[in-house]
C-alpha cells in the first residue's frame, strides 16, 4: 500500500531572489533574499505547516539551485522524493519587484525550457497520487510537453476521488504562440477536479465569465464541486453544487507583497477542506492565511502556523511579523 499523503501538489517550482529593499525598480536594488518558490510548491510548504503531511512532483535542474530547493522542501517538512533532476535545463529562477500595496511584476527565468515541464507520465507514482487525500495541480502544467499529458494522467488516475484541485493559475508568459489555446486545456481538466480556484482574470480564461458569480456557476457546469474565485480587495467567493454560497470579505492587512498569498490560501483551503469545515469558516481561514503572506516580504517562509492564523482571524485583522518567524 503506498502512504498515505494529506497533500501532493504537482508543477511548478523554482528559486524566487526577491529584493530586500523594497519602493525601488530592479535597476536600482543592491540586495535580495533567496526563498524557495513556484505555486503549488508554495501550496505544499503552506499545508505543511498547517500541520499536513504534503509532498510534491516537480523536477529542478541538475545543480546548486536544485541542491538549495531540496534542502528548504525538507526544512519546511515537504516530502521531495518525486523532485528529480533534469540534466537539459538549469533550476528556474524569479525576480520581482516590490511596489505596495498593489504593484508586483515578476520576472520569469524559464529558459531555454523549465525542468518542472519535463515531467513524464512514466515517472509518477499514481498510487501515491490516486490515494492522497488531496491532489493539487495548476493550469501552467498543462502549457507544455510532456507536463501536460503527465498531468491529465495524475488527474484521471484519481478519477474524481477525495478532494482534486485545479488552480488555474493563468501565466500567459509560460504558453507558446503555437500550442492549442488555454480554454480548451483547462476545459479537459476541469471535468477531472472536483475544486477550481482562480481569481478573475483565470476564470476568464477558463469559462469566459469575468463576474464572480457567474465564473462560478460556469465552473460547476464545466464539472467541478467547488468554484472558488478569488476577488483580492473584494474578498473570495465560493458556490458549491449543491447551492452553498460563502462571500468572504477580505480581513485588512498592510501589504507588504501580495506575492505567495494565494499559495498560502492554497495551503489552508486544503486545510479547511480535509478538517471538514462548512464552506464559509474554510474561507475564511484562507482568506486569513493569504492576508499574513501578504504582511510579510517572502512567499515560502511566510507561510503561517495554526496558532497565527487563529490570532488573525481573533483580531479581526493582520499585524505584521517578520518573515520566518516561528511560534
Amino acid at each position: 500500500m503506498p502512504e498515505l499523503y494529506d497533500v501532493i501538489t504537482m508543477g511548478r517550482i523554482g528559486v524566487d531572489l526577491y529584493p530586500l529593499q523594497t519602493g525601488l525598480p530592479l535597476a536600482r536594488v543592491d540586495t535580495f533574499g533567496k526563498f524557495l518558490g513556484g505555486s503549488p510548491t508554495n501550496v505544499a510548504v503552506a499545508a505543511a505547516r498547517l500541520g499536513r503531511r504534503t509532498a510534491v512532483v516537480t523536477r529542478t535542474g541538475r545543480d546548486a539551485f536544485g541542491d538549495y530547493l531540496h534542502q528548504q522542501l525538507r526544512e519546511f517538512g515537504v516530502d521531495d522524493r518525486w523532485v528529480t533532476p533534469v540534466d537539459a535545463y538549469p533550476t528556474p529562477v524569479t525576480f520581482c519587484e516590490i511596489f505596495p500595496p498593489d504593484d508586483f511584476p515578476l520576472y520569469f527565468y524559464r529558459r531555454p525550457k523549465a525542468p518542472d515541464l519535463e515531467i513524464h507520465t512514466s515517472e509518477l507514482d499514481l498510487d501515491a497520487i490516486r490515494s492522497a487525500r488531496v491532489f493539487w495541480m495548476t493550469g501552467t502544467g498543462l502549457c507544455a510537453e510532456p507536463s501536460r499529458t503527465a498531468t491529465l494522467a495524475a488527474l484521471r488516475a484519481r478519477d474524481r476521488s477525495g478532494i482534486t484541485v485545479f488552480d488555474l493559475d493563468w501565466r500567459p508568459m509560460f504558453w507558446d504562440d503555437g500550442s492549442a489555446g488555454p480554454t480548451a486545456r483547462y476545459r479537459e481538466a476541469l471535468a477531472l477536479a472536483t475544486v477550481a480556484v482562480g481569481n478573475l482574470d483565470e476564470c476568464e480564461i477558463a469559462t469566459g465569465e469575468r463576474e464572480p458569480y457567474a465564473a462560478a456557476r460556469a465552473l460547476i457546469a464545466a464539472g467541478v464541486e467547488l468554484a472558488v474565485v478569488k476577488q483580492g480587495p473584494e474578498g473570495v467567493l465560493a458556490v458549491h453544487h449543491d447551492g452553498t454560497v460563502a462571500d468572504v470579505p477580505p480581513l485588512p492587512v498592510e501589504v507588504v507583497n501580495g506575492l505567495g498569498a494565494g499559495d498560502a490560501f492554497g495551503g489552508a483551503l486544503c486545510h479547511g477542506l480535509l478538517a471538514g469545515w462548512e464552506t464559509a469558516r474554510v474561507m475564511r481561514y484562507a482568506n486569513a492565511a493569504g492576508a499574513i503572506v501578504a504582511s510579510r516580504l517572502a512567499c515560502s517562509p511566510a507561510m503561517p502556523f495554526p496558532y497565527e492564523v487563529e490570532a488573525a482571524l481573533t483580531a479581526g485583522a493582520v499585524t505584521s511579523r517578520p518573515t520566518g518567524a516561528t511560534p
